[in-house]
């Protein structure tokens, strides 16, 4: 394992978080820009979890709390430093997090064709519930 520094965002890391997004996360998504993670910032300050390792952020976990449920997004970690640890660290924080406020059960969201990621969770403990669809309708332009 790598030496990492876990911390919250803070809205001056948008543009960042944003690009690395770009580089490690799959998919994209309507909320990926600017105003996007700077909201969701300042609503949930504890929800956007980072990892950096030297300065350089190698990781990502949105970890947000609604007061009923604990949702998992955009676990991503820069290709270079994947097998290290860095999303288990996440992860870790993430879940402590959610018992810290009473969380019962996380649930994170991961894209049908993203391999890679399903394995993770897998490891991770998670388990895909086939019973249930998202649905979903944007709101404003995509």
């Amino acid at each position: 394992m790598i030496d990492l520094r876990i911390r919250t965002a803070d809205p001056a890391d948008a543009e960042e978080v944003l690009a690395f997004w770009k580089e490690a996360a799959e998919g994209t998504s309507i909320t990926d820009d600017v105003d996007g993670v700077t909201r969701l910032v300042r609503r949930d300050p504890q929800a956007l979890i980072l990892a950096e390792s030297d300065g350089l952020l190698v990781g990502t976990v949105i970890a947000g709390y609604d007061g009923w449920r604990c949702s998992l997004y955009r676990l991503a970690v820069l290709p270079s430093h994947r097998r290290q640890g860095v999303g288990t660290a996440l992860l870790d924080a993430a879940e402590r997090r959610f018992l810290a406020v009473g969380g019962r059960r996380g649930d994170a969201m991961v894209l049908e064709e993203n391999e890679r990621g399903r394995r993770a969770w897998a490891a991770a403990g998670y388990v895909r519930e086939d019973h249930w669809r998202r649905w979903v309708k944007p709101f404003g332009p995509a």
